[in-house]
């Protein structure tokens, strides 16, 4: 996984998150994974395809989770509250948003897929076998984590190096 793909997406990852919680955000540990996601709380997954395939996890320990919503809602939420869920879909969202902004002026092209909830259902993890990068954004609401797991889709970058030849 290269570092220039994933450099746009912690980088409006700060930004979101700063600007949304209207505070300062610390990066805090990076690590690379090459087991299935298991999800910390509150996980929304988006799926990338394109000449960059693959996916972004935005996901909140329950209680970060119930902050950030009721910090956006600008009211205490229950945690069952289903606007919690949709926050971090706004979010990731947001995140994904920028991030591909910054990609696609690099000449990159995507279809973004509608977030995911991650569930208990799903065993607590993707069923992704390929390495990702976990990222620690540390706010004064609570920690939020960002996995990524990307790559470029060989057959598409192919076809664009054939096309400009």
């Amino acid at each position: 996984m290269k570092m220039e793909l994933i450099q746009p997406f912690i980088n409006a990852a700060d930004a979101v998150l700063s600007q949304g919680l209207q505070g300062s955000t610390k990066v805090g540990n990076l690590t690379m994974e090459e087991e299935a996601y298991r999800r910390k709380g509150v996980a929304g997954m988006i799926a990338l395809t394109g000449d960059i395939e693959g996916r972004i996890i935005l996901d909140l320990e329950p209680q970060t989770a119930v902050r950030v919503a009721s910090h956006y809602a600008g009211t205490d939420l229950p945690e069952s509250d289903a606007l919690i869920k949709e926050t971090i879909f706004e979010l990731a969202n947001q995140v994904v948003g920028n991030a591909i902004s910054a990609l696609n002026d690099q000449g990159f092209h995507f279809r973004v897929h509608p977030p995911l909830l991650l569930t208990a259902d799903q065993g607590d993890k993707t069923s992704e076998d390929t390495e990702a990068l976990m990222i620690l954004f540390e706010t004064s609401l609570g920690n939020v984590f960002m996995n990524v797991a990307l790559r470029y889709n060989k057959k598409r970058m192919a076809d664009h190096a054939t096309a400009r030849a």
